[in-house]
């Protein structure tokens, strides 16, 4: 009964790790065709749907590495695989869904690879202390597992540099306006491209598969260069002629390539998500059915050592699962998002922000691409750059990118991942197709000197979070394992629920986060209008919601630390520094937005409104800015360790603290009204509160001239700054509703 409740834990995290493992590798197979606009959305998501389901039904070459890929079973016990497996499996589903959250896609074949590694290694160490006989290196498949740790970072620079020489050569051949020479030639193109993803499924997918007989899989094998020749045939003729009858060849090679990478995505990367529970499974039957009494610490799973031959119920139940999960999860379009946002075309809202490495990385690269300049002749400089005429760019409305530069992503990442497979290599579809995809956009000169550094800063933060999920996998891993190894069935019910608890928690919190990011809909939307109107419209409605969210948010901060200095409460002081640091953040986020749109507000008006929108600007800065002043003071004050402020200040100023939290209220709530017949109404209410503070000001100096006790000196400043800051923010107000007004009215 213990060993049967093992399995069905396994089997429950299996579908998590499916549902999770999806939303993370949709960036695999979804991103070119989302981000080139190839079809309508839920169009795409059925092609890549079919795909994962006809994939997942023909996976089974890749099983053996969950199997014997990482340690060698024959001298681990049933209890010792099992402790691995279910630790391996527990922290996979809460290590990926946290990098789904984030938004940021990570390697499935790195967290199975690097999770087995680590309970692996726990168990072994243990075994080996316990028995000198034993040697660590017998325990371990470390030949085959360096070399498909290699395989998946050396895979790495080879997508990005193949992307980025291929992609340039497709340019330099057809330009942006692809369509004036690609007519000549999308018979070969096509024809090449559409071979190459045929045989990425037919040669790579379906060989081997469980649903092909060994003497099928052979007659493939005979006789695939005469299936690539009639297909290259028969594939040029036909995409010349739909050419000829007005059909996107583009558009027929993205779908296709979509169907094919998610095919293959299912294919290679089942392993992944199955692979380990199939493996237990597997274990379980053979221990059931040969120990022969047996305990599960003294039966010794040779079995494993066996090639794996997965039911075909399993890997349909698998697909299924699968598609349901592409097709309903929201992480999923989240984690998406990331790559097309690194590799659009166009200017826009950058997600990252800068670093260091990355500002280097760009003046070298700026420095490098000078010096060879200088090398190739002026004609040839000059023919390059027409080729590159971004003026000339074909691409439909609203996508990051044009469809030429889709169908290279898939049909090289194809190539690349149908390499990695014919050598059973667990190559890491996530890093090809994302560096591919950056290679690509490098090549097209969509990083411009404006958005270098914020797009190699978030290629680096991803590539980093694939060195995080190898170290934080594999520790994680060891520890559950080791927990489990000692703590037996108690320890691996604890460590399960807490995994489906974290899983339930981070759910809801995704789902919070994704209602607070309607303003975002907002951005996306007066990017991708044309309409100078509705740009507008949406522009306006865009800088409602930031000043409402500002003004809301300097209420509560001014609150809360101002409650910390009264209970002398360092680390809630210091809380809300952090707090005013993010806001200055996500200010100047907000700010960059609103600026990329009101660059498209092409009117004789745009001046007028952009001098309004920067004094909106820098006034609502003003504000940030002196909260953030008043709290070093406090924080300062308290760090000191200096004599509290005396109790009568606080009685004293909490009439002046709640007519500015009100006045900061009304205020905000009579913007959102946008009735602004009256502003100047609002104006007296600001006065007057200016007014009573500065006579409180005059009232507090002669005090400050009168003070005996020098130790009370430094309460007495902070007081004084308290006072001015808050002055200093009404007047800040003023302006902002002045500048509000004239945005919304000129």
């Amino acid at each position: 009964m213990v060993y049967l409740t093992v399995i069905i834990l396994l089997f429950l995290f299996a579908v998590f790790d499916l549902h999770v493992g999806v939303s993370n590798d949709a960036v695999n197979f979804l991103n070119s065709a989302i981000g080139s606009k190839v079809a309508k959305f839920r169009v795409i998501l059925l092609v890549a749907g079919i795909g994962v389901f006809a994939g997942a039904v023909m996976s089974n070459g890749m099983m053996d590495v969950a199997r014997h890929g990482i340690f060698h079973p024959q001298f681990f016990t049933y209890n010792e695989v099992i402790c691995i497996m279910l630790g391996m499996m527990t922290t996979d589903v809460v290590l990926l869904d946290v990098f789904n959250t984030l938004g940021m896609p990570t390697s499935t074949t790195i967290s199975l690879v690097f999770e087995l590694l680590g309970g692996s290694v726990a168990l072994a160490i243990y075994k080996t202390a316990n028995d000198p006989q034993m040697n660590f290196s017998e325990l371990l498949n470390t030949e085959h597992a360096l070399t498909m740790i290699l395989a998946i970072f050396i895979s790495v620079a080879i997508a990005f540099v193949v992307g980025m020489l291929v992609q340039y050569i497709c340019r330099l051949a057809f330009s942006f306006n692809y369509k004036r020479r690609l007519k000549y030639f999308i018979g070969i193109f096509g024809g090449l491209a559409v071979t190459a993803l045929v045989y990425f499924m037919l040669i790579k997918n379906i060989k081997g598969s469980a649903l092909i007989t060994s003497e099928g899989s052979q007659w493939i094998a005979d006789n695939s260069v005469q299936i690539l020749l009639i297909c290259f045939v028969v594939a040029t003729i036909l995409m010349q002629i739909l050419n000829w009858a007005k059909v996107s060849v583009l558009r027929i090679v993205v779908l296709l390539g979509t169907f094919a990478l998610a095919m293959a995505f299912a294919a290679n990367d089942m392993v992944n998500f199955i692979g380990v529970p199939l493996a237990g499974f597997s274990a379980y039957q053979d221990f059931m059915a040969n120990a022969h009494g047996l305990a599960g610490d003294s039966y010794y799973m040779t079995s494993l050592m066996s090639s794996a031959r997965t039911p075909v119920i399993f890997l349909i139940i698998a697909g299924a699962i699968m598609m349901y999960s592409l097709m309903t999860s929201k992480k999923a379009q989240n984690v998406v998002k990331t790559s097309v946002d690194l590799s659009r075309q166009e200017e826009g809202d950058e997600m990252f922000g800068t670093s260091s490495i990355a500002r280097t990385l760009v003046r070298a690269s700026v420095a490098t691409s000078r010096a060879f300049c200088h090398f190739i002749p002026e004609k040839v400089l000059t023919w390059i750059d027409l080729q590159f005429n971004k003026d000339e760019m074909i691409k439909p409305k609203g996508a990051a990118f044009d469809l030429l530069r889709a169908a290279v992503n898939l049909v090289i990442s194809a190539l690349l991942i149908a390499w990695g497979t014919s050598y059973k290599l667990p190559l890491s579809t996530t890093y090809v197709t994302f560096m591919v995809a950056m290679g690509t956009s490098l090549s097209d000169r969509a990083w411009g000197r404006e958005s270098a550094v914020f797009r190699v800063t978030g290629v680096l933060s991803v590539i980093g979070g694939w060195f995080i999920t190898a170290a934080v996998a594999f520790l994680a891993a060891f520890v559950v394992t080791t927990v489990m190894y000692f703590g037996q069935l108690p320890a691996m019910l604890i460590i399960s629920l807490i995994a489906v608890v974290v899983l339930v928690r981070s759910n809801i919190y995704f789902k919070r986060k994704t209602n607070d990011e309607n303003r975002d809909e907002v951005f996306y939307q007066y990017m991708n209008s044309q309409n100078a109107d509705e740009v507008l419209r949406l522009l306006k409605k865009h800088v409602a919601g930031t000043v409402d969210e500002e003004l809301d948010a300097v209420s509560k901060l001014y609150e809360k630390m101002l409650d910390a200095l009264k209970r002398e409460n360092l680390r809630d002081v210091r809380r809300v520094y952090d707090k005013i640091d993010e806001m200055k953040d996500q200010f100047k986020r907000n700010r960059r937005r609103e600026l990329l749109g009101l660059r498209k507000y092409d009117s004789p008006q745009a001046i007028i409104k952009g001098t309004y929108f920067h004094m909106l600007n820098n006034s609502m800065s003003g504000m940030i800015y002196g909260l953030k002043r008043l709290c070093e003071v406090f924080k300062e004050h308290l760090e000191k360790n200096y004599e509290p402020l005396p109790p009568e200040f606080y009685m004293e100023f909490q009439q002046f603290s709640d007519q500015w939290l009100e006045l900061l209220a009304s205020t905000n709530e009579y913007l959102m009204n946008r009735n602004f017949g009256d502003y100047h109404r609002q104006f007296g209410y600001i006065d007057a509160f200016r007014q009573m503070l500065t006579m409180k000001i005059n009232e507090h100096i002669e005090r400050l001239q009168q003070v005996d006790d020098t130790k009370k000196l430094n309460s007495y400043i902070v007081y004084m700054s308290l006072l001015q800051e808050t002055q200093a923010e009404a007047a800040m107000l003023k302006q902002v509703v002045r500048n509000y007004v004239k945005l919304e009215e000129a």
